[in-house]
């Protein structure tokens, strides 16, 4: 069954709008991945809920990597 979540296209277009806007000065994604990295000093809930919104469509585009590779190796193994 082909869902939107399994579409590669769905994915990767809703991980480049999603996941990096707003794009300027830099990608949103990239400033929360750094501020975590930092020691997210002064997160709030509200920035962590930022930061799970614009990774989940990374979250999805991982999901069907590993999907894609274990399938692979299935068939390889057959």
């Amino acid at each position: 069954m082909k869902t939107f979540i399994n579409d590669w296209r769905f994915v990767v277009l809703i991980s480049l709008m999603l996941g990096f806007a707003p794009f300027f000065p830099e990608p949103h994604i990239v400033g929360k991945i750094r501020w975590i990295a930092g020691g997210a000093v002064g997160m709030k809930p509200i920035d962590w809920f930022d930061f799970f919104w614009h990774a989940w469509p990374f979250a999805l585009l991982i999901r069907l990597g590993v999907l894609a590779i274990l399938r692979k190796r299935k068939t390889a193994s057959q």
